[in-house]
């Protein structure tokens, strides 16, 4: 395979909302360079790109796929995402490899949510960045909506290179970079170049004197050219539009026509001839804040976007070369672990194709297997020259499962099973919650969860059981009580024997000191789960033992880890232990423990216990159209809207909602949106749940007397 320098390698990643293209895109653009011999299409099932089993199944991308295409002497590295924000961890470690983003835009529905969702994160990194209408020829079209609708999204950063008209019932694109008219027969492929029409040629001086603007305002030698001049040459213009281009500060309008390959051959020499290459962005600094200079001769660096399980193959690592290059046999540094890994084998992938090479130099992508110590977000760098990438940062799960194998023998397997799940997918999270006896997986979304669903089962060969997970419940009081417990156990020798009194008292932040007490010592314990217990010493005569008071505490620590209501954790308490009995032979710190915990539960449940709920702070953002439905089905679940806000077409409702009554709401706002809301939460406070709902959630409890 040819090897290529770093100036004339080109990495792009297509991103963009769902059903918008970019699949149909990448297989054209592989089509049109003479790498496939025919276009496979997502509904036939045999795209380059959309190779896993699930994939096809479902008939969309649910993986990022790399590939390659050349074009005019340049390498166009492509990487092809999928479109839905369940998927955001495969499209943001795209977007963390690319030099360029081209987000495809539906031209029958414009900018959707999802455009928008993904658009944030690109706006985040400022990468390089132009857009694709695509569908151009569909009879429900309107390329100029969807141009003002990416002028909506960034801005007057958006300028059309070209628009789209039809000329005697023939597909046409005016390019105003080029200025000429591209002419498509019904068949698509290679146009015919012709002069721009007459009723066209004001508007396109017009657009051509935009563009010329818009590069020289990137470059000051331009600018000066362009007051001396009045206009640019075409190279002229291609150096300001990429200089905005590597400022984030222009972002280039191209239209197409993925699906009859109309459009596709203008948009690679684009790539080609202004897009920007690895080597001309702004160099990376590391965690060690030095410097990594994406050139040939600095020490070599890797960066490990994505991992693969791959059948029959194994561990597929996907890396992009930073700094130096990467030959067969090297050997480099994990920066995480400090382990050595050698590259026996170098790829370039194309889908599920492996192609050898022997080297990949900086700015490239490619691909090895079976490291053993290298996950996703990893560095590599060159023995003695410690380097870490700035790993890639995910989002936190929105969607939580409780999990367990369906075959209790096969707990072990679905443990590994969701170890190479974690891996390849970094925005799964798996953890086991010690409050909660429960292991809980965390994803992105309904359809994130089903794909997991489906790889347990097809590639690992093991079936899970998804529940509801518990809710992380706290447990308080609401008014004052006492309790007087005696503990006495006699079994033959020294027995057990221990009295304690106390009160107890709901606790909060600045309340007075008790009254009525000789307190003698008090104790702040913070709490592993949040909130206090406040210990008061207020024994007097020394009815017990001062070294026996530990223990009480400890007694009453222990019933506060599993409560009397729902068996969840006790907060927000103060005790103060003021009376009691010991023994001389009897008494121990067992005694005094068991004494102090029972003392500490009768007080409890005759104090009107609270059961308390997370609350989480909400925000969904949706089409103006859809708020009274979204604000309906929020109250239902208990939720209390804290506030409206207008953000162009959509509206944004600020809410506070109990988690127990979230459960499956990713799912649901989807189906109540299209798809055209999304939403975020994070855990807000602890507050009191409804009477109605503690009495449906706890069991009738007596108090105990003794």
């Amino acid at each position: 395979m040819k090897v290529f320098d770093d100036k004339h390698i080109k990495n792009v990643v297509f991103v963009g909302a769902h059903s918008s293209g970019k699949t149909t895109l990448a297989e054209t653009m592989l089509f049109e360079a003479g790498l496939i011999n025919r276009r496979g299409s997502v509904e036939q099932q045999n795209t380059v790109s959309d190779y896993h089993d699930i994939e096809q199944e479902r008939g969309s991308s649910v993986f990022a796929t790399p590939l390659h295409t050349e074009w005019r002497n340049y390498k166009i590295n492509i990487i092809d995402t999928p479109g839905l924000d369940d998927f955001i961890g495969e499209i943001l470690s795209s977007i963390r490899v690319a030099d360029t983003l081209v987000t495809v835009v539906n031209g029958q529905h414009g900018v959707e949510i999802g455009t928008e969702i993904i658009w944030n994160y690109i706006d985040k990194y400022n990468k390089p960045s132009l857009f694709v209408v695509n569908q151009i020829d569909h009879e429900n079209a309107d390329f100029e909506e969807s141009f003002n609708e990416i002028r909506n999204l960034v801005g007057n950063h958006a300028v059309k290179v070209q628009y789209p008209i039809k000329v005697d019932g023939a597909q046409c694109i005016i390019d105003v970079l080029k200025m000429k008219m591209y002419k498509f027969s019904s068949e698509g492929g290679k146009p015919e170049k012709f002069p721009i029409p007459e009723d066209q040629q004001e508007l396109a001086d017009h657009l051509h004197n935009e563009l010329v603007e818009k590069a020289a305002e990137n470059d000051e030698a331009l600018m000066e050219l362009f007051f001396e001049k009045g206009t640019l040459s075409e190279n002229e213009m291609r150096q300001g539009i990429k200089a905005g281009m590597l400022h984030h500060e222009l972002f280039p309008v191209f239209c197409v026509s993925a699906l009859r390959d109309m459009g596709s051959g203008r948009l690679m020499g684009f790539i080609d001839n202004v897009a920007p290459a690895a080597s001309e962005l702004k160099p990376e600094q590391s965690v060690e804040g030095k410097v990594v200079q994406p050139t040939v001769e600095a020490p070599t660096t890797l960066y490990a976007f994505k991992t693969v399980q791959m059948p029959n193959v194994g561990k597929v690592t996907f890396f992009k070369v930073k700094s130096g290059e990467i030959r067969v046999g090297d050997k480099l540094v994990n920066a995480r672990n400090g382990e050595t890994e050698t590259f026996n084998q170098l790829f370039i992938m194309d889908g599920k194709k492996r192609s050898g090479v022997n080297k990949l130099v900086v700015g490239d992508i490619g691909a090895t297997l079976k490291l053993k110590f290298t996950e996703t977000t990893d560095t590599l760098h060159a023995e003695g020259e410690k380097i870490t990438i700035k790993p890639t940062a995910y989002p936190e799960p929105r969607t939580k499962r409780a999990i367990y194998a369906e075959n209790k023998h096969e707990e072990e397997k679905l443990n590994e099973a969701l170890r190479k799940v974690h891996s390849q997918d970094p925005t799964v999270s798996i953890s086991f919650s010690n409050e909660l006896k429960q292991q809980i997986l965390g994803c992105q979304g309904e359809l994130h969860l089903s794909t997991i669903e489906w790889m347990l089962e097809h590639v690992y060969g093991v079936k899970a059981v998804f529940e509801t997970p518990k809710i992380a419940y706290r447990e308080t009081i609401k008014r004052s009580s006492t309790a007087n417990y005696r503990h006495k156990k006699q079994s033959g020798g020294a027995g057990q024997f221990a009295q304690v009194q106390l009160k107890i008292e709901p606790w909060y932040e600045g309340m007075p000191e008790p009254e009525g007490f000789n307190i003698r010592g008090k104790e702040e314990v913070e709490l592993p789960w949040g909130g206090k217990l406040v210990f008061y010493n207020c024994i007097v005569g020394g009815v017990i033992d001062l070294r026996y008071l530990p223990s009480i505490r400890k007694g009453i620590l222990e019933v506060m880890e599993s409560g009397p209501l729902t068996g969840s954790y006790i907060r927000d308490v103060r005790v103060m232990v003021y009376d009691g009995k010991m023994h001389t032979v009897d008494s121990n710190d067992i005694s005094f423990k068991i004494a102090g915990a029972h003392a500490f539960r009768d007080a409890f449940l005759n104090a009107k216990p609270q059961l308390l709920e997370p609350i989480l702070s909400l925000t969904v953002k949706v089409p103006g159209e859809m708020v009274g439905s979204i604000m309906t089905d929020l109250q239902s679940r208990r939720a209390v809207i804290q506030g409206i806000e207008s953000l162009d077409k959509y509206q944004v409702l600020k809410s506070a909602a109990p988690e127990a009554e979230l459960f499956g709401y990713s799912a649901d706002l989807r189906s109540l949106t299209q798809g055209k809301g999304n939403f975020h939460w994070e855990f807000s406070s602890y507050e009191a749940v409804p009477e109605h709902v503690q009495k449906k959630l706890t069991k009738t409890l007596e108090p105990v007397e003794h």
